[in-house]
């Protein structure tokens, strides 16, 4: 069973978020931000091309026209594989732990595990950013020395960065697993 709901990222920009109920205790939720968008990639690349033509015909030299092509074309593939991040998902089985993963527009992906015996708890934080209150979902891994403890604070889907109506659904998803995680009798 899959749902797909609507949401806004806090700057304003969709995105979608995809629920998938695997079994009771295994849920995956995907978020999903808006695609490259052809209009900005060619106003950018049109614009670094004029500016090189601009400077071609001051200098006539060949070689800056070149330069410019190349600089565009690397700069492009530089950012297709590493900063542009189409999805970010979170799959969370509730007796083994919780996969975050990255796809980014090239198709690379970049996985993390998080053994469930790790996990202390997953929560909403607040955080100040620019004179706003911005709002960001994180795992607390639990120190292995003192149980009470945190060791770390994973934060979530910091490229699409949703609202605080998006982080509730997933945060509540997230905690309907771990309470079954709690209650469930546990062998030894």
């Amino acid at each position: 069973m899959a749902e797909e709901r609507r949401f806004r990222s806090a700057a304003g920009l969709p995105i979608a978020l995809r629920r998938r109920q695997h079994s009771a205790s295994c849920r995956e939720l995907a978020l999903r931000g808006p695609r490259l968008q052809l209009r900005s990639l060619s106003a950018a690349t049109s614009a670094v091309w004029l500016a090189a033509y601009g400077l071609f015909a001051v200098s006539e030299n060949s070689m800056v026209l070149s330069a410019a092509i190349f600089i565009t074309l690397i700069g492009l593939i530089i950012y297709l594989h590493f900063v542009k991040i189409d999805q970010e998902s979170l799959l969370v089985i509730g007796s083994l732990g919780i996969q975050v993963t990255s796809s980014y527009a090239s198709g690379k992906e970049s996985t993390t595990f998080i053994e469930m015996g790790r996990v202390k708890d997953v929560v909403i934080n607040e955080a100040i950013h620019m004179q706003k209150v911005i709002y960001y979902l994180c795992i607390l891994l639990q120190d292995p020395e003192d149980p009470q403890g945190v060791s770390e604070v994973v934060p979530l889907f910091q490229s699409s960065k949703p609202r605080l109506d998006c982080l509730i659904e997933v945060y509540r998803s997230c905690q309907e697993i771990l309470e079954q995680r709690k209650t469930a009798p546990q062998s030894n």
